[in-house]
């Protein structure tokens, strides 16, 4: 697994090897990169379920400001660690390891907004789902912003919770991209 895109491109990542992981493809990552285009420059950009970090750093690579992972796992926040410091990202970056459903409502009181926010939650658990129910109800998208849920394609997932609405929707293999707005 490596950086695709932008200033980082090409260093290799520290990758987490274990069933039932299953990190965002390169292709995947590529074509969900090219959908956002200028919109992560600047952007504050929120991982979700982070995993490796790989989303989110390859967001960093192409220009965001700032990024905040969030993943319930130690190993996981290890290897986001190992991650950002070997790309150098560690004054752009905030590292969570927290349950991302109660991140979502700590974010929410402490005020804080984004621009971008990923869910790359497990695919099948119904926690995309949870999050994009929450994230309806909240004020964490930034205006002009969108969230993505990164689900199975077979998943049962919403075109509408609260004020977001779906917007575009892409099949690769296995996974689904599906992309949130506000609604106008």
């Amino acid at each position: 697994m490596r950086i695709i895109g932008g200033e980082r491109k090409g260093h290799k990542l520290v990758e987490w090897r274990e069933p039932g992981i299953r990190p965002l493809r390169d292709r995947v990552r590529a074509a969900l990169f090219d959908a956002l285009g200028e919109l992560v420059r600047d952007a504050e950009f929120l991982d979700l379920f982070a995993g490796t970090g790989a989303v989110g750093l390859e967001a960093l690579s192409r220009g965001a400001r700032w990024a905040t992972f969030v993943d319930a796992s130690p190993q996981a926040v290890r290897i986001i660690r190992e991650n950002v410091q070997k790309l150098r990202y560690l004054d752009r970056v905030e590292i969570l390891r927290a349950d991302a459903l109660d991140a979502i409502r700590r974010f929410q009181r402490e005020g804080r907004c984004f621009d971008i926010i990923f869910i790359g939650a497990p695919y099948a658990s119904g926690l995309a789902r949870r999050a994009l129910e929450l994230l309806g109800e909240s004020p964490l998208l930034r205006e002009g912003g969108v969230i993505i849920a990164e689900v199975g394609r077979k998943d049962d997932i919403g075109r509408s919770y609260g004020k977001l609405e779906a917007f575009r929707e892409r099949d690769y293999g296995d996974t689904r991209l599906i992309f949130f707005h506000e609604r106008g």
